[in-house]
């Protein structure tokens, strides 16, 4: 049964045409896709499909009367929406709201403090949002960007209502895995236009690349074939001048020649008919023929490593964080090493982008003692962009950041390669979409040199295109990351360490994403085994040994300083083996 139609849906915005002709039908219990480049519409074909935008030309037509639209947009805000009659659902499922956000980790949300509410992380935020439009039960729901900021223990949630659940469902998202998990139908928009894949994200991704291949090697076919009609019409052109040249001939002997010039007459004749044949075979081609293959965009990341400075770039020893009178985090030591790659994670809210801003030098600790390499140099791409002046075009704050021309020509041929294009240079970045604001970000943090990345969410927003090339060269990057993701298949590729914060404290797991996952149960009683207890102690020696090394060689050995440092490494030391007696090794 279908739900509801699109016909002939068009839409601009100035000379820009961004949906022309669109047709869409959304069957019941349809649980669809819907994919594009940053730009090619797809959030205005759900504003569309809500009514929160009405289109220029077409209609949308529903087959239910007061179907319920849910939306939830890329904004964390939600909104539902009746077609065809007045809302009767105003009154919120207040019990409904209460489990869904319960199920998402929110607990007793109705309890919380203003200062508490004030605090909401983004990821907070948007499952406050999901938990809302949820409540309302709508007939279709459409979701954009769901997964955006939101944690893993939301994200699995969402997959498994969504799968046990007949809810008529549009999802607008950049996260593969959730693609993948939820999805059965794919709905690429690109110039304006809808092709369907059936099957999830990866089953359309190769779909998609058997079409491409498909498309070059009968456009290249075709290309030889215009070539050969071409080499003929040169051909019958070459033998058409010759008749006409045969034929015009005049003098003494024209008389004589008469039979000779009606023969090359009746040739020209011939020839350019041929020749007018093989001309509207090529005009056909041009209209009817295979159209070349647009290719996918591509872009280096060209990040440049210097000459390294030290095997330790951060040692946390003993760390703590509060926020107001709520605690993020204590008691937490781990260490991260020059050339590792590793992804930190934990549940909304837990402190995840103040660690990393701790790390930048912009949020003190409250306990213990984070130091971070002096001699390094670190680029950390945050959530916002990063420039104040979001008055500024894109132009200015290039030029503002780069002060030798050759390195602001490089930025823009750079920002031209991840797709910006012309007019987007002279557009104020509070204009900017939130991907090309991504791409922005990531542009200025490849100009800079740096030892370590601090990667907050890089993938938010970001193409999916993107998301895969920029796997490809973090993957080859011999520098150290530091990446904050909730996208399951990025860490998977990316990231071979871990610093997971629960239970109030962060720790390093010396393994990846998807050894963590496997775990599940078993991770979780870890913490009450001795064995587990002893390796985490060990942990935590290993790093105070580290941080002390580090002190001490500031100071000279007659300094009193260094006698205390010393003192205490001896001391560390003896704990060391005296846990090794036990069964735990020494390295």
């Amino acid at each position: 049964m279908t739900l509801l139609s699109c016909r002939n849906i068009s839409k601009s915005f100035g000379e820009q045409t961004v949906l022309q002709k669109v047709n869409l039908d959304i069957a019941k219990k349809d649980h669809i896709g819907l994919v594009g480049l940053n730009g090619a519409g797809k959030t205005t074909l759900a504003n569309i499909l809500s009514g929160q935008l009405s289109p220029d030309g077409g209609e949308i037509i529903p087959h239910t009367q007061g179907l319920r639209i849910g939306y939830l947009l890329q904004s964390s805000l939600y909104l539902v929406h009746t077609l065809d009659q007045p809302d009767q659902h105003e009154e919120k499922d207040e019990k409904r709201f209460l489990e869904v956000s319960s199920h998402l980790g929110l607990n007793k949300v109705r309890d919380w403090t203003p200062e508490r509410a004030k605090g909401l992380s983004g990821g907070e935020k948007t499952k406050l949002a999901i938990a809302q439009v949820w409540a309302a039960s709508p007939d279709l729901l459409i979701l954009d960007e769901p997964t955006n900021h939101l944690d893993f223990q939301g994200i699995e949630w969402l997959v498994q209502e969504l799968r046990s659940h007949d809810i008529t469902t549009i999802i607008i998202s950049h996260d593969r895995y959730f693609l993948d998990q939820t999805v059965t139908r794919i709905v690429e928009l690109e110039d304006g236009t809808l092709t369907n894949f059936a099957g999830n994200y990866t089953t359309y991704r190769e779909e998609k690349q058997q079409r491409l291949e498909t498309q070059k090697h009968l456009y290249a076919e075709q290309t030889k074939y215009q070539n050969k009609i071409n080499a003929e019409i040169a051909r019958l052109k070459d033998w058409s001048s010759k008749a006409h040249r045969e034929a015009g001939k005049v003098g003494k002997m024209a008389e004589m020649r008469a039979g000779v010039k009606e023969f090359y007459r009746a040739k020209a004749k011939k020839m350019d008919k041929q020749i007018k044949s093989r001309i509207k075979r090529l005009e056909k081609i041009e209209i009817e023929g295979v159209r070349r293959p647009k290719e996918e965009p591509t872009v280096e990341f060209d990040w440049s490593t210097p000459e390294k400075r030290g095997k330790r770039l951060v040692i946390a020893d003993q760390i703590a964080k509060r926020f107001g009178s709520r605690s993020l985090f204590k008691d937490s030591s781990f260490y991260i090493q020059r050339g590792e790659k590793v992804g930190l994670i934990g549940p909304n809210g837990s402190g995840k982008t103040t660690l990393i801003s701790m790390i930048g030098g912009l949020e003190p600790t409250d306990e213990g003692a984070l130091w971070v390499s002096p001699q390094s140099y670190f680029s950390v791409l945050t959530q916002e962009v990063s420039n104040p002046d979001l008055q500024m075009t894109v132009k200015a704050a290039v030029q503002q950041s780069f002060h030798l021309r050759e390195e602001e020509k490089r930025a823009l041929n750079l920002l031209v390669s991840m797709g910006f294009e012309e007019q987007l240079f002279q557009r104020r970045l509070s204009e900017l979409s939130p991907g090309e604001k991504t791409r922005f970000r990531l542009a200025m943090l490849v100009m800079q040199q740096q030892d370590m990345l601090v990667l907050d969410e890089p993938t938010n927003h970001l193409d999916l295109i993107y998301r895969e090339q920029l796997e490809d060269t973090l993957s080859a990057y011999s520098g150290t990351l530091l990446v904050v993701s909730h996208d399951r298949y990025f860490l998977e590729k990316i990231c071979d360490k871990l610093l997971v914060i629960e239970g109030g404290r962060i720790r390093r797991l010396e393994y990846g994403f998807r050894a963590y996952m496997e775990k599940g149960q078993k991770r979780a009683e870890e913490p009450s085994s001795a064995g587990m207890q002893r390796l985490e102690d060990q942990l935590m020696l290993e790093n105070r040994l580290a941080f002390l090394i580090g002190e001490i060689c500031k100071y000279q050995p007659g300094d009193e300083e260094y006698q205390r440092l010393d003192a205490e490494y001896k001391q560390v030391m003896e704990q060391k083996r005296a846990l090794a007696k036990e069964g735990i090794p020494l390295d």
